[in-house]
């Protein structure tokens, strides 16, 4: 998870001690900092709407309002990829045994130049008219390899398939367009690229789940919950577009407005220039690992704020891990790849550090 912002962790302090005072907290504030955050991410990610935006409270969540609104049927297809992350994968298998469907994982191609464009090619080659969804992310969060959304979403629409996107590793700090890529659905976790705090995520619901049920039925997502005077009188319907998909309590005084502040953030630096930043710090730190024979994916198919790095046959990787340890350097190991995760708060020499243990 990412470190958090001063701004974001001084508003989380000042929003908790609200709580000290609840007569201080309005009627009105149930509602107006849901607006803003919904409005900053519309902004982020080139959302048509602000209505088109739930706040959820984690991947799984999302995940699972939209698994309950797909109408699937024996036989139909899910497409996943090899390693992606759990919340992501959990859901649609559990569909296997539920509704008969077919999970379909699009495995890793061998290690090779050209292997992010053949585990593409795979994954286009895999969509057929049984494909009644794509679950994928951006980026693969183990070595970052990216994938042509918008390819797969040309493919999985002449089937009317559903294209969900878990954004969680890429959003905010790689650029992403609803307007461009036109994805059914696109779930974030807050607590990483987008520089929030844990248990709380946004998620975007194209017009396909408008009219959907929603996982849980909770006073703020039914029609007229702003007029607290007649909640007694029970309103039974849904509010509209992706808004009946926000979670229960989802006004959360402390998490939300600090979510919110993390996004405006994003927005003034802007996720291109935050790529742009990570690719100078990384350049040089790649191609010496490059030119030592380890192998990372190439830079026009991976993003640049994470990336795996796959060791030769003759490295020891436990010897490695103690070396990085030791070093007192932060990475992740995610199956075979040891996964780097830079941003703007790292630099060229501590990229440099890193090289150091692996030469």
């Amino acid at each position: 998870m990412s470190p958090q912002l001063k701004s974001v962790e001084a508003i989380g302090i000042n929003n908790l001690k609200r709580k000290s005072n609840p007569f201080s907290i309005s009627v009105d504030d149930f509602f107006s900092e849901k607006k803003v955050l919904k409005n900053r991410f519309t902004q982020l990610i080139e959302a048509p709407d602000p209505e088109y935006i739930a706040i959820i409270p984690s991947v799984s969540y999302g995940i699972a309002n939209a698994v309950a609104n797909i109408p699937f049927l024996k036989g139909d297809e899910i497409i996943v990829l090899e390693e992606q992350f759990p919340s992501n994968y959990y859901a649609w298998k559990q569909l296997e045994k539920e509704k008969g469907v077919v999970v379909k994982t699009i495995t890793a191609p061998p290690i090779s130049k050209d292997r992010a464009s053949r585990w593409n090619t795979d994954i286009l080659n895999t969509i057929s008219k049984k494909t009644k969804c794509v679950a994928i992310p951006q980026v693969h969060w183990a070595d970052g390899t990216l994938f042509n959304l918008r390819e797969i979403k040309e493919k999985v629409a002449q089937a009317d398939g559903y294209l969900i996107i878990d954004g969680t590793q890429s959003v905010g700090a790689m650029p992403f367009s609803v307007n461009e890529i036109q994805p059914d659905a696109l779930i974030c976790g807050g607590y990483k690229w987008l520089l929030g705090p844990y248990s709380i995520g946004v998620a975007y619901y194209g017009e396909r789940f408008h009219n959907g049920t929603p996982i849980e039925n909770n006073w703020m997502n039914h029609i007229g919950s702003e007029n607290f005077t007649n909640l007694v009188n029970y309103n039974h319907l849904l509010k509209p577009k992706a808004t009946r998909y926000d979670v229960g309590e989802s006004s959360n005084f402390i998490l939300t407005p600090m979510l919110s502040e993390a996004i405006k953030q994003l927005l003034e630096w802007k996720p291109a220039n935050i790529q742009e930043y990570c690719k100078s710090i990384n350049q040089k730190a790649i191609n010496t690992l490059l030119e030592n024979g380890y192998f990372i994916e190439d830079a026009a198919n991976r993003g640049h704020h994470l990336f795996g790095i796959y060791l030769p046959k003759n490295r020891d990787i436990e010897t490695l891990k103690s070396k990085i340890k030791s070093q007192n350097i932060s990475v992740s190991y995610r199956g075979n790849a040891i996964r780097v995760s830079p941003s703007v708060y790292n630099s060229k020499e501590e990229l440099e550090k890193l090289v150091s243990c692996f030469i």
